[in-house]
């Protein structure tokens, strides 16, 4: 008996009910609880759902089935009815590029040191990513002030599912929490952030120039990493050339102060009532990017000797010889304490994923010669525990306590940015002709495994009638040549045309309006035959084997 199943979302009750109706009966079974249709299927609105099941038996065979066979049948049925259709509904839909993230604007340090992924880790976390069902392409944007999973998703819930699941499970941080300060970006929007971003429009000091680096260095790593793909490539290809413009045709670099800046006039502010950073004794945990330009910054408020505490010398040495005017003197990390409580300022800035300092460390050391010590730390994750802000003689400073440095000099630069708007939409505009030019890619190669299909076979044909194995070597080769410039000549207009990447005045619906015509005049979305099998109006296409 042909059933009709109709599979209805019962909220009420939390479960799936199949309703299997004939002419003479009707019964309702209950299939599944909703959660595993959410899990296997994804979420589906709430009305009814209608999909026929198969026969159960045949010329009334299903009499013969004790009910609740019947029921496990038709059951099963309306199920992977329900799974293909599903398939279907993600197959057909265009992946889409997502950002998930959280930034200095949406969460303390407190929980972005949680999430935070060092970069000699970033290759293996693409590789989870991706491993997910959904997830095609993955990339990780993770700094002091930001900490964003960009990807290419099959399904945008489903994949903004995933990455959300993945980093609560990587950071320790429960679900509920962490959806309180993520963002969640999509297409054009998630495109237009990361050319904000990489341009400086969206750090906490306007304008910096550090994270054009950072995103450079996401996609050099990006490029040894099994996820890293094509759209993703184009996508921060993209990114950096728009931040380099952003940076030379408007000013708003111009006088754009760094998180390391900021760092040295925090310091230089808190220190003025003792004399100023000449009169103080500087210590720099760490010889990093971050480090050196502490040194520079540090330098120019006159500050000219100051200790490098790092792991080992080289770095030091190469920060000594590029400021040679200065005293920078070089102790190992097993000196720190020592060093810590001969200064007044410590800045930290290094890769550690555990606080460098404690209470009880800064309790044991002796009291600063200027009787207050300042710990300004702007490492994420921390170098420096919060609880060290509890000993009375120390102040104590993380990347969170920077804003009200840099709010003096943003309005100013935030009038610039809007120079930049503009050529953000350019390179917007360039992004999204490009990947919708992806589109054309797979038609391009029928196209041409087409033209090669009628190419090989004409020519094995004329190679037969004038003498086949008879022919030399050269005459055979200038032959094929010859058909080869032929069809080549041929392409080459409908290839260019498919290959427009929005630099013209056509417009990308011109472009797939012209593909689409191709496929349809060279049935280009139909199965080809066997390798000399060509289409055409008299030969139909093979018939489909037979069902087993």
């Amino acid at each position: 008996m042909a059933a009709t199943a109709a599979i209805g979302l019962c909220s009420s009750i939390g479960s799936i009910t199949e309703v299997c109706s004939s002419s003479s009966s009707s019964r309702i079974v209950e299939v599944a609880r909703i959660g595993c249709i959410h899990r296997d299927f994804g979420r589906f609105p709430r009305k009814a759902v209608l999909v026929r099941a198969c026969s159960i038996g045949g010329g009334g065979g299903d009499a013969r089935l004790p009910p609740s066979h019947r029921a496990k049948a038709a059951s099963l049925a309306a199920l992977e009815q329900l799974r293909n259709a599903g398939a279907d509904r993600y197959t057909s839909e265009k992946s889409s590029i997502l950002v998930i993230g959280l930034s200095v604007h949406t969460a303390s340090v407190e929980l972005r040191e949680k999430l935070a992924v060092p970069e000699a880790e970033w290759p293996r976390a693409i590789g989870e990513l991706v491993s997910h069902n959904h997830i095609e392409e993955a990339a990780v944007l993770s700094t002091c002030n930001r900490m964003e999973i960009y990807v290419v998703a099959l399904s945008w819930h489903r994949g903004v599912k995933e990455v959300t699941e993945w980093m609560s499970k990587t950071s320790g941080v429960p679900l509920e929490e962490l959806r309180q300060h993520l963002f969640i970006l999509r297409d054009r929007d998630a495109t237009q952030h990361l050319f904000k971003v990489s341009s400086g429009l969206d750090s906490l000091v306007l304008g910096e120039g550090q994270i054009l680096a950072q995103v450079k260095q996401v996609f050099k790593v990006g490029q040894g990493a099994n996820g890293f793909g094509r759209n993703l490539n184009g996508l921060f290809k993209q990114a950096i050339t728009a931040g380099k413009r952003v940076r030379t045709e408007t000013s708003i670099a111009a006088g754009a102060v760094s998180v390391s800046s900021a760092a040295v006039e925090l310091a230089a502010m808190k220190v003025a009532s003792y004399g100023g950073l000449s009169a103080a004794q500087v210590v720099i945990v760490g010889a990093g990017k971050m480090s050196k330009l502490l040194v520079k910054h540090l330098i120019s408020k006159g500050c000219t000797k100051m200790v490098v505490v790092n792991r080992t010398q080289q770095r030091v040495s190469e920060l000594q010889a590029e400021f040679p005017d200065s005293t920078l003197e070089y102790q190992p990390l097993d000196e720190m304490m020592r060093c810590a409580g001969e200064a007044d300022v410590v800045f930290t800035s290094t890769a550690s994923d555990q606080p460098l300092f404690y209470k009880d460390d800064a309790e044991k050391i002796p009291a600063a010669p200027l009787g207050t010590r300042f710990f300004i730390d702007i490492s994420v994750p921390r170098n420096v525990a919060a609880c060290v802000a509890e000993v009375p003689s120390v102040r104590l400073y993380n990347v969170d306590d920077l804003k009200e440095v840099v709010a003096a000099n943003q309005e100013e630069r935030r009038r610039k940015a809007m120079e930049a708007q503009t050529i953000i939409e350019e390179e917007l505009r360039s992004f999204e002709a490009w990947r919708d030019s992806l589109e054309t890619v797979p038609t391009i190669k029928k196209l041409r495994a087409y033209a090669e299909r009628i190419r090989t076979s004409e020519l094995e044909k004329c190679l037969a009638k004038m003498g086949g194995d008879e022919l030399s070597k050269k005459n055979r080769k200038l032959i094929e040549d010859l058909s080869r410039g032929i069809v080549n000549k041929l392409l080459h207009g409908p290839m260019q045309n498919l290959r427009s990447d929005g630099s013209d005045a056509r417009t990308v619906n011109e472009t797939l309006e012209n593909m689409h015509a191709l496929e349809r005049m060279f049935d280009l979305k139909a199965e080809l035959g066997g390798p000399l099998e060509l289409r055409s109006a008299k030969q139909p296409p093979p018939a489909a084997p037979p069902s087993s």
